[in-house]
């Protein structure tokens, strides 16, 4: 992998992880439009690797919320942190045994399915439409929202389906507010992230053949610094924005892909 392909993918994954318009999504369009010469161990070791960016990303902009949110965890009070963070807990579940039990079939996707990738898409297009829709409320995340939150998490592991569209979306379908939404998606995929990166290096699933390290560090270094701003445009986004402008664009991209695989 050359630096500057790594330099793009680090941009692409640092500006889509927080949009509503997948991030895997645009990473496999971008490497199938290059021409990327890597196979699925390799392409599913730099997704990962840029995903644990914006991960970071994320903690830094959420660094005092999750520091309250770890503080409340060890207190093991009955506060608002603490029932918070069982809710991060609970939402985890889905993605997590969807990361064990269906690893092999998850990184399948992760080789050039372009195809595939357009059609979810437009499904992610289809899914911000409907929670465009939806009536802003100022209710908050349930227990039982968590678990409904989780599913589409685990689901949104597909490259096509937007991670942060589909749990937002989610969210507000469920009668969540929608700033309230965007701060619980963007703190329940840290902790998966960083569980998915440490599991792949206790089980040397890491590919690295063909990469080079400069390379790496480039696009995980764009991924990081891009997230940052992405993170807290997003944040605002949410706020004021309409859900629909992505809806458009997911639908046109996924039409895109899909004349592109033919």
């Amino acid at each position: 992998m050359e630096w500057f392909e790594s330099l793009i993918l680090g941009i692409i994954q640092g500006l889509t992880e927080f949009l509503p318009v997948s991030s895997s999504g645009h990473l496999e369009l971008a490497k199938a439009i290059h021409g990327s010469g890597m196979d699925a161990d390799e392409s599913m070791m730099m997704t990962v690797l840029l995903h644990f960016a914006t991960a970071l990303s994320t903690v830094v902009i959420f660094y005092k919320d999750i520091k309250k949110i770890v503080a409340g965890l060890f207190q093991f009070t009955w506060n608002e942190e603490f029932q918070f963070s069982l809710k991060i807990i609970i939402s985890m579940i889905p993605a997590a045994i969807a990361g064990v039990f269906f690893d092999d079939l998850i990184e399948s996707f992760f080789n050039g399915q372009v195809l595939f990738v357009g059609c979810m898409l437009i499904v992610t297009g289809l899914i911000l439409f409907l929670a465009d829709k939806a009536k802003n409320t100022s209710k908050s995340v349930s227990y039982s929202h968590a678990i409904v939150i989780g599913i589409s998490q685990a689901i949104a592991i597909l490259p096509g389906i937007s991670r942060s569209g589909a749990t937002i979306a989610t969210s507000v379908l469920l009668g969540v507010d929608r700033a309230k939404a965007a701060r619980f998606s963007f703190l329940m995929v840290v902790p998966l992230i960083f569980g998915k990166i440490a599991k792949d290096l206790l089980s040397s699933d890491f590919s690295t053949t063909g990469i080079e390290f400069s390379s790496i560090a480039i696009g995980f270094l764009a991924a990081f610094i891009t997230g940052l701003f992405a993170c807290q445009l997003m944040i605002k986004l949410v706020k004021r924005s309409k859900l629909v402008y992505f809806s458009v664009y997911c639908v046109i991209i996924g039409i895109i892909g899909i004349f592109f695989s033919m």
